[in-house]
């Protein structure tokens, strides 16, 4: 076979944080607290600064505290829709210009649509700062909301809502019955992304209304991070936003509060296109500012996080009644809800899956959990923390979160203290507390195929009892703009000069078996990032055994000639660490990320997955399993289906439209392309990445598959910042990567449900 040049890569982030945000205790370890100085502006405006004279770019958030609780009367979506208008034009600004200001300058611009909350954040170089300021103070203050745009959006939306939603096989499991079960009173039981009758019933005269409600500087966080001069900073602000004018009317605030539940619910549900039955067990939880919070965050890394968690080991690995089980938990400002979630694995039954469940969840009620496993949570979120904070973006946005949600931007380090202070006593009473099973939701969703003669199911809609606020806001106190012409609009301010990039230096050896080494030393941040990548992949399959090299990447990580694949996920998890591996269309690779302080334990436990996997028969027939029950649900997801035919449509038969389709043994493909000489070399930039949403805007990343789309609805985001899950089987170390990513630090263990 001919030789291409195969890639192996060592990034290291060397660093020691001189001082702690939380009480140190035997095995933790110091995270420097989050560094800003803040100030507020007379229209109500805080301004929160964030400077790193170490980094090229700066990001921008501007977060609003409005969400989809805050819909209208009647109108449910409308937070959701008028994120999309947010893109459109202002006075000075034509469509599209955000992207043309970010894009096009090598950055990204996005935003997110959350039950309390919505936030718009951009990334850009360091000299483009005050151009992106000036944006933000345009759409804040002179939105363009004409007829044309709204009908535009409101279709977009309603498009979202049949592809992401009504299409999806879980669609409707996750982004609508979730709140719908679970609320009676409180908005919160409204789905985000609406209704297509809420959004027929909207018409230009209310977006204009929802954006004089909210859309104020007194209603508004701007955070600030990056490479710039703070007084600098301080001039544009006052420069670009200063001079937005605030309303003397009060912002319209939800007060409806949901009555405790004192009787379990249960519904079942058949729907067509639902290739796998699915489970929801939900409960009521805590608001975000409740002292107990932090405990459940603790209580869930154990319940799902990661392979060695409880609800993996369990449900997916030992007893394979699921494909795929993750957890839903968000900090929200009135108490929420906490929901876990099962697909269950081709031939099971829900009553199988519902009794595994709730056996897991009894556990915690009727059982302390080891040391071993309270040590292990606190060690991922802390990872996860320092993780998120490695970037000007994640300190941001953790910051942002702070103040928004749990309104103190010290909080964050606060949170993290909490966590790490919590105790197995504290997880067993908040267990006690929060998973009564009195109060809980079960909602059975199951195939329409399994719907027996002559029964109909539970029907699960918004309640009618649900209490919005209606808004009335006189047209007369209404400002309306318009796009000026094209010779009176004020152009945005021109760049500044370039700021380098800190490139660190890369150090490079050879092994003598022909390894190649590279390291590049960053000591912000104490963490080391690794990457270990072959220069095949799944173009490199067989004939007749497509997907091998995605079976052979997934195999390295469960078990080599010394440890089972229960014992990698523990020992590697118990450190704060994690391993995953994968196969791309020319390359595989399998990568670590962990602390410094736990980096020789961890190495060990990587170098054994690299060089010594065992390709077990019954891991084999587990990873078999799972990719069929994940092919399954594929096949019935829309946007998976359109990008397998439009691989087939560019590639036709040939290697790269193989890609992915796991099928037969993997053991013979890693011993014939993972040979370590003659042809490695390691690239690698260091420590956590962090990943851009998927949807924006209305437009879906093509080959989601439904197992990537019900992860997201739980973030962080996956592999999006600031919407996360936890969840374990099926696509679990997506899920690990997206969980340790940016946005959130210790409250990366909340998940947000954002649009």
């Amino acid at each position: 076979m001919k030789r291409i040049v195969m890639f192996v890569a060592a990034a290291f982030a060397l660093a020691a944080c001189a001082t702690a945000s939380a009480p140190q205790g035997e095995g933790a370890l110091a995270v420097a607290p989050l560094q800003y100085t803040t100030r507020t502006l007379e229209n109500g405006l805080r301004v929160y600064a964030m400077p790193d004279p170490n980094t090229a770019n700066v990001s921008v958030h501007v977060w609003y505290d409005v969400g989809s609780k805050d819909d209208p009367e009647g109108r449910s979506g409308f937070a959701h829709l008028f994120e999309h208008i947010m893109f459109k034009s202002t006075r000075n600004m034509p469509n599209e210009t955000f992207d043309r200001l970010t894009e096009d300058v090598g950055g990204f611009n996005n935003a997110s649509t959350y039950d309390d909350l919505t936030n718009y954040f951009e990334v850009v170089p360091a000299n483009h700062l005050e151009r992106i300021l000036w944006a933000e103070s345009e759409r804040m203050g002179s939105l363009v909301v004409d007829a044309a745009t709204f009908d535009s959006e409101r279709d977009v939306v309603k498009e979202e809502l049949r592809q992401r939603v009504l299409a999806s096989p879980y669609g409707p499991l996750f982004y609508m019955y979730l709140p719908q079960a679970n609320y009676s009173v409180h908005p919160y039981g409204r789905p985000g992304i609406g209704s297509i009758e809420d959004l027929d019933a909207a018409t230009v005269d209310d977006v204009r209304a929802f954006h004089a409600a909210y859309y104020r500087p007194d209603n508004a966080v701007l955070v600030v991070a990056g490479n710039f001069d703070p007084a600098q900073l301080d001039a544009w602000v006052d420069e670009y936003f200063a001079p937005i004018a605030t309303p003397e009317r009060a912002i319209p605030r939800v007060e409806a509060v949901e009555p405790e539940r004192t009787a379990p619910r249960e519904f079942t549900v058949y729907q067509p296109n639902v290739p796998l039955p699915a489970l929801m067990l939900a409960y009521p939880q805590p608001a975000a500012g409740d002292p107990d919070l932090p405990a459940l965050m603790v209580l869930d890394a154990i319940m799902s996080r990661g392979d060695s968690s409880r609800l993996y080991q369990s449900m997916v690995y030992e007893q394979q009644v699921a494909a795929q089980v993750f957890t839903f938990i968000e900090a929200t400002q009135d108490p929420g809800v906490y929901g876990l979630f099962a697909i269950l694995s081709a031939g099971q039954s829900p009553e199988a899956g519902l009794q595994s469940l709730m056996a897991e969840v009894a556990r915690f009620r009727d059982e302390l959990v080891t040391p071993a496993e309270l040590d292990e949570a606190k060690n991922e979120i802390v990872t996860g923390t320092i993780q998120g904070r490695e970037t000007a973006y994640g300190r941001a946005f953790e910051l942002a979160d702070a103040v928004i949600r749990y309104g103190d931007a010290a909080y964050a380090d606060r949170l993290l203290a909490a966590i790490q202070a919590t105790t197995a006593a504290d997880v067993q009473r908040v267990a006690r507390r929060v998973l009564n099973d009195q109060r809980r939701v079960v909602v059975n969703y199951l195939p329409e195929a399994m719907k027996p003669e002559g029964v109909t199911g539970d029907t699960i809609t918004t309640a009618s009892t649900i209490v919005a606020r209606p808004l009335n806001i006189p047209q007369s106190e209404i400002v309306i703009h318009t796009l000026a012409a094209e010779g009176e609009r004020a152009a945005p301010p021109a760049p500044g000069a370039p700021v380098d990039a800190r490139i660190p230096a890369v150090a490079e050896r050879t092994l003598g078996n022909g390894l190649r080494v590279l390291v590049a030393s960053n000591r912000a941040l104490p963490l080391i990032s690794a990457d270990l990548r072959i220069g095949f992949g799944s173009a490199s399959d067989p004939e007749g055994r497509a997907g091998v090299a995605g079976l052979t990447a997934d195999l390295l990580p469960r078990g080599t000639q010394t440890r089972t694949a229960s014992e990698i996920a523990s020992a590697i998890e118990s450190l704060g660490a994690g391993i995953g591996s994968g196969a791309g269309v020319d390359s595989s690779a399998v990568s670590l990320q962990t602390r410094t302080d736990r980096a020789e334990e961890a190495f060990a436990i990587y170098a054994d997955v690299v060089r010594n996997p065992a390709f077990a028969e019954e891991e084999l027939d587990r990873a078999r399993q799972q990719s069929l029950d994940g092919l399954m649900v594929a096949l019935s997801e829309p946007g998976s289906i359109g990008s397998m035919a439009m691989t087939r449509a560019i590639y036709g038969a040939g290697p790269y439209w193989r890609r992915r389709h796991r099928e037969h043994a993997a053991g013979d493909h890693h011993r014939e392309h993972a040979r370590v000489p003659p042809n490695l070399l390691a690239p690698g930039y260091g420590g956590a990445r962090h990943h851009r949403r998927c949807q924006r805007r209305g437009r879906l990343c093509p080959g989601r598959t439904a197992f990537r789309l019900l992860a997201e609805r739980g973030r962080r985001a996956p592999a999006e910042p600031g919407c996360q899950h936890t969840c374990a089987g099926g696509a679990h170390d997506r899920c690990r990567s997206a969980a340790d990513g940016a946005g959130g630090g210790a409250d990366g263990a909340a998940r947000r449900r954002a649009l």
